[in-house]
């Protein structure tokens, strides 16, 4: 991680935090599933922005025909039953670990919107900006979280689709860690950050940037830079402390990064195993590369293999460290693809967006291995049984994550405004692993 970026990201947190606190006070995250299900501590979200096509992944049609399928298959998983792309191999080892909705959907095709509606169970249009789950889970679980981290970290981009904090403080808007985790060294002189900067170079910067702070000396006084000053005292801290230790990823085995894969989004899985360990109670790797207009197949024999192998080793690593009972996990993009591939020029194979039918698969954290929620037609078009809307999913994300979602968020309007619109009536318990 550029601990530059870094610096400046978690100082202008903490200021922000200091001088825009939002009246009313924060929530605190209250029990809101069957004492059998203890509340999940972390939370990591794949979010695979631009969009995976079902049929590649997790809802394979073999018998559709090439003009649906491409002309690639199926193949049997762990879990009897259970047949996943042929893109996925490792994936198909580890089904026992996961669960597949096969009948989401919603009614926009627009990135913009339909990230928003799959991040806050909303449509836009109301004039009011709603947090992401990403940002309400940060704050609700900040009073528990005794980490020196902040409380929701993307790896390495923020989505950037709207302002996922919403009208919550900005203390819990996402710190994007920037830089390409694979691409940290070892020099001989010690760790190196993609920044370029060793330790004696930062504090060797730091100690000039207050030599010449002589706007901060002749106004000491002034209670907003005292309070920017002290949150820059924090992000040192950080910086220095061991949790930022983190993102260093040499301090890993060689073998468990290669078991991770040698790519962003292998390493990206890798750092979010270790912020887990800490106790980071979200976290988003945002992997990109996935809205295949054109030549769809040439772009999954690249992003197949990276996702199957990272995504799987996670799952993997977080069950042997006993940690994947406490730590939820939610993949999916904000839709689908057309199940009808486009070999028409400019497109080449390609397939486009596809709101009306697409999968989610979730692990850990209370949802239980090796079930498949919902099924769609035989072409991947539009579901035939058991249709599951965001809000039916993000209900039951903030359910195993101790949180109710019909209770009230602080905003600067004090309007009633609950975390997701409903009763949750339909929230996926049927993938819960033990229910009441």
């Amino acid at each position: 991680m550029n601990r530059r970026e870094f610096l400046k990201a978690a100082a202008l947190c903490g200021a922000y935090g200091a001088l825009n606190r939002i009246s009313g006070g924060v929530l605190t995250a209250a029990s809101a599933v069957p004492a059998a299900i203890p509340a999940a501590r972390s939370v990591i979200e794949i979010w695979i922005w631009g969009g995976p096509s079902h049929l590649e992944t997790f809802d394979p049609k073999p018998r559709a025909g090439k003009a649906y399928n491409g002309g690639f298959g199926d193949i049997a998983t762990n879990v009897p039953g259970i047949r996943i792309s042929e893109f996925l191999p490792k994936l198909a080892r580890q089904a026992d670990k996961y669960s597949i909705i096969r009948s989401m959907n919603h009614s926009t095709n627009g990135h913009e919107t339909a990230t928003y509606l799959m991040q806050t169970g909303r449509m836009p249009g109301d004039g009011i900006t709603y947090p992401a789950i990403g940002a309400v889970i940060a704050m609700l679980k900040s009073a528990e979280y005794k980490g020196k981290l902040p409380p929701y970290i993307a790896l390495t981009t923020n989505k950037g689709r709207f302002s996922e904090n919403g009208f919550l403080s900005d203390r819990f808007k996402p710190l994007a860690t920037g830089s390409d985790p694979n691409a940290a060294k070892f020099l001989v002189d010690g760790f190196v950050p993609p920044g370029g900067l060793s330790d004696e170079q930062l504090r060797r910067r730091n100690r000039y940037a207050g030599m010449l702070d002589t706007f901060g000396a002749l106004t000491g006084g002034c209670r907003e830079l005292l309070e920017f000053e002290q949150a820059e005292t924090a992000a040192k801290a950080v910086i220095d402390g061991d949790d930022a230790k983190a993102f260093d990823l040499n301090l890993e085995s060689a073998a468990t990064r290669e078991r991770y894969g040698r790519n962003r989004f292998g390493q990206c899985c890798l750092a979010a195993r270790r912020l887990v360990e800490l106790g980071v109670p979200y976290i988003t790797i945002n992997a990109s590369g996935w809205d295949t207009h054109k030549r769809h197949f040439e772009s999954m024999r690249r992003l197949g293999p990276q996702f199957d192998q990272g995504f799987a080793a996670l799952l993997e690593d977080l069950a042997e460290k006993k940690l994947l009972d406490t730590t939820l996990i939610w993949c999916t993009g904000e839709f689908g693809r057309t199940p009808k591939v486009d070999y028409g020029e400019p497109w080449n194979g390609g397939r486009n967006h596809h709101c009306h039918c697409f999968s989610t698969v979730v692990a850990g954290g209370g949802f239980a291995g090796g079930r498949v929620l919902g099924a769609s037609d035989d072409r991947g078009a539009k579901p035939v049984k058991r249709p599951v809307s965001p809000v039916d999913l993000l209900w039951s994300i903030y359910e195993l994550a101790g949180i109710d979602p019909a209770s009230g968020l602080p905003n600067p309007r004090n309007l009633n405004l609950p975390i997701l619109p409903g009763d949750g009536a339909r929230r996926v318990k049927e993938l819960y692993r033990r229910r009441a």
